[in-house]
């Protein structure tokens, strides 16, 4: 289980979706990918928090 729960895996996935909540931000084609930007946003900053917590 403690391979499984490394930080630098789970570091890059949060980062993957944070970013990916600010593209959908920004891109100007679709109000529902805008709509869930935010909360896209949010889950990956609060995994980023979380995950910040594990051992290397």
């Amino acid at each position: 289980m403690r391979r499984f729960f490394r930080r630098g895996p789970w570091e890059a996935v949060a980062t993957g979706i944070i970013a990916c909540g600010v593209v959908m931000l920004m891109q100007p084609l679709s109000l529902t990918l805008y709509s869930w930007s935010f909360a896209t946003t949010l889950t990956g900053t609060v995994m980023f928090v979380v995950v910040s917590k594990f051992p290397d």
